[in-house]
């Protein structure tokens, strides 16, 4: 019970990643706040198998790319728990083309939500980490955001502005007792890759050493983690999971 008593902000997190990282989070018993841009079916059904594991959850809908709303959101969640130890910013779309036939909408978009959300959310939880004197601060980059990609310029420079705010944030924070990091992930098998054609899986696949991709819960393992005293002096870094893809 590494998180016990602790409350949690997951943005994005009705499905894939920031789903398997609340469920992971709540089973070491930390309660859950987790946010999306539309509450459905999917919402109802995260928020009822996070309130089976006993810790206390709930759903928030909210624009990440919306500075304000954000805001109002981060200060109804710290009502309802009474604090705010850990923030995951999970967040994420992709609108992948190749830069020459980019439009100004496509990279507005992507890094609205994929950065400009990053941004919002850490700025919201620091008046409420600062007092406590303590936080940690998870922010998912990628492999992307490392290496760059052909039709993802958009994602990359989204991504790895991310690893650039998180170590600076790291700097700024840790005299407060306030740490902060990225995770990188590789090749995950979400909702979003299972819609590849068998012939693309399987080209992903063989570029990556461990012959496999990855599981949403592997990297909400390295998320537990960072969130946990377990990282007690671990700040400003970017964990990569890929299977040693890079």
């Amino acid at each position: 019970m590494l998180l016990t008593n602790k409350t949690a902000v997951i943005t994005g997190a009705s499905r894939g990643i920031g789903k398997a990282i609340a469920l992971r989070f709540a089973a070491e018993g930390c309660n859950i706040a987790f946010t999306d841009i539309v509450l459905g079916e999917q919402a109802d059904a995260t928020l009822a198998e996070l309130r089976n594991l006993g810790v206390k959850a709930e759903a928030y809908l909210s624009d990440a790319a919306d500075f304000a709303d954000t805001h109002r959101v981060v200060q109804q969640i710290a009502a309802d728990f009474g604090r705010i130890d850990i923030l995951v910013n999970n967040a994420g779309i992709t609108r992948d083309t190749l830069l020459m036939r980019m439009t100004e909408q496509q990279w507005d978009d992507v890094l609205d939500v994929n950065l400009k959300s990053v941004f919002n959310f850490t700025h919201a939880v620091t008046p409420v980490m600062v007092r406590q004197r303590s936080g940690s601060i998870l922010s998912m980059s990628s492999i992307v955001g490392l290496n760059g990609n052909p039709g993802q310029a958009n994602y990359a420079a989204s991504k790895a502005g991310i690893i650039a705010l998180m170590k600076s944030v790291a700097k700024e924070l840790g005299s407060r007792g306030i740490r902060a990091n990225a995770i990188a992930p590789g090749f995950i098998l979400t909702d979003m890759t299972k819609t590849l054609s068998e012939e693309h899986l399987k080209q992903f696949v063989e570029m990556i050493p461990m012959r496999r991709g990855g599981e949403p819960d592997e990297v909400a393992k390295v998320a537990l983690f960072l969130a946990s005293d377990l990282s007690s002096y671990v700040s400003g870094q970017v964990i990569q999971v890929n299977g040693a893809m890079g």
